[in-house]
Order: C-alpha cells, then structure tokens, then sequence
C-alpha cells in the first residue's frame, strides 16, 4: 500500500501539468474579423455583402509566428505548438497513457505483468548482454546536428535548437531522478532505482526533439528516431537492467518532457531569445552533473 501511495504521488503531479491546459481555453467572437491567438493567424472577412465567411476569408500568418531563431514555420502544426488543446492531446494524453501502463504492470500486477516479461525473457534468452544500449539512444542527436549541416529544413536555428534539447533533458532529469527515489524500486538485477529508466526517458527525450525539428522534412526521420528509442527501452529489458514497467514510464516522461519545453517556448519565447545557463550541481543519486537555468 505505500507503494502505490507513492506512485499515486507522483501520476498526479504529473497530470498537475496539465493544469495549466484547462485554465484557458480562448473564445472565439462571432464577427466578420477573428483573430486566433493560439495559433498565430489572422483571419478577416468582409460579410456586409452577404458572402460565405469561409469562402472569403483571408488567412495571413502574422509576422511574429516566424519566431526568433527559426528559420520558417513549416506547418501548421508547428504554427499551433501554443495551443493548450493540443498539447493536451499529443503530450498529456500520449504521457499519462505510458505512465499509466507503467504503473499498471508495476512488479507482478497486470494482464502482462513486469513479472511476466522478466520470465519470458529469461526463459527465450537467459545469456542475452549487450552495452549497445548505452549508445544507441544518442543516434538521432547524430543526424539531428547531420541534418543541420545538410539541409535548410530544420525548423529553428541551431542555438535554438539546442538549448531546446537541454531544456528538455533537464526537465526528464526533473521528473525521473525524483521518481527513482520516490518509488524506491529494485532492478531485476537487484541495482537500485528502477522506476522509470532513465535511459529509455532520454532516448525519447532526444526522439521527439527530432521529430518536432525534421517531422516536416521526412516521416520516416520520425519513425527511425522512435524505432531507435523504443529499441532502447527493449534492449534494457533484454539485458536485465529494467523492468517493463520502468520503460513505459521513460518513455511517457520523455514525450511529455520535450512537448511542455516546445508548449511553453510557444507561449512565451515568441518575442525573445532563451538566455540559458548551466552549472554545476549534483545529482539525486550523488552523481555529478550539470543545472539549466533558463529565463524566457
């Protein structure tokens, strides 16, 4: 019982950050010129002569959704980054989600328990080792920088980009360092601090960093990042270091880490540049490591 009161704990400040979602959710007047604040666009009709405002409407980006530091607002999706409904829908939901079943399949609970996967792999491969998956995860970063020296397509600059990375690193050390002592889990290889895997949160912290800069350039940049990702989490199952459990989280912590950083960047970034700064701190563990401040 005092497990799960722990987990209970930490889901729900994890779905406190969607507090902010809920709090404002912006109207929209019914009059011949709207201005949609979220997204950065500027729609305006004439209806005094009787037209379709939908047929004359004129839609004009505005010229503050070229943000500082980015080269082109490729999509519309990236033009509507900001909006509390979509973040809501492809950071919160996809993340509670993947906690959730993390959470679920904790130990020897669930239709397919942590337990179970542990058996599986022990019986089908008991011998398997293998450190690729302490590096695997850092290929997207590769070709993330490769395409930036390659292709005018990334969607910001490479300053920008970058201090977007760290933010979003800092944030996943934010939420899983604390978890890990938080839930005080044994590894099936008796280590300590196994819920949630650090390694397979930064794998997809890195993963949709890519998808959000290259999505437009390639679907398929996307899908080798996630594959790379997801392989990550599956390889440290394979090798005994994590339980099922503690990969769903990372990765759930990952995706919500990088798409609050982006969130809130649209929110209040638009007009001026990060001012970052890193220094030296130690971590929960004893490690040492490095803080990100960041002033908007």
């Amino acid at each position: 019982m005092k497990l799960k009161n722990k987990l209970t704990t930490f889901l729900f400040g994890l779905v406190m950050l969607a507090n902010p979602v809920l709090a404002q959710q912006p109207g929209i007047k019914k009059d011949s010129a709207h201005v949609l604040t979220d997204t950065g666009l500027s729609v305006a009709a004439d209806t005094s002569q009787g037209g379709d405002l939908q047929n004359e409407a004129i839609i004009t980006a505005a010229g503050d959704t070229i943000y500082p530091g980015q080269k082109h607002p490729f999509t519309e999706a990236q033009l509507r980054e900001g909006e509390n409904k979509r973040y809501l829908k492809r950071a919160v939901i996809p993340a509670a989600t993947l906690i959730g079943l993390g959470i679920y399949t904790i130990q020897d609970n669930g239709l397919f328990s942590s337990f179970d996967a542990r058996d599986a792999r022990n019986k089908h491969a008991p011998d398997f080792a293998t450190k690729v998956d302490d590096y695997v995860f850092f290929v997207p970063l590769a070709y993330l920088y490769g395409f930036n020296a390659f292709s005018s397509q990334n969607r910001h600059e490479v300053g920008r980009q970058t201090k977007l990375l760290i933010a979003s690193g800092a944030l996943t050390s934010a939420l899983v360092w604390p978890a890990k002592k938080l839930t005080d889990i044994d590894r099936p290889n008796g280590d300590p601090t196994a819920f949630p895997s650090g390694h397979t949160a930064y794998a997809f912290t890195i993963a949709t960093v890519v998808d959000k800069e290259f999505r437009h350039k390639s679907p398929w940049v996307s899908v080798g990042s996630y594959a790379i990702a997801t392989g990550t989490g599956v390889l440290r199952v394979m090798n005994n270091e994590h339980w099922m459990a503690d990969v769903l989280a990372g990765a759930g912590v990952g995706i919500l880490s990088v798409n609050t950083v982006y969130w809130l960047h649209d929110k209040f970034a638009k007009d001026k540049g990060l001012n970052t700064m890193v220094v030296p701190t130690v971590l929960p563990n004893g490690s040492p490591g490095v803080g990100l401040h960041v002033t908007f």
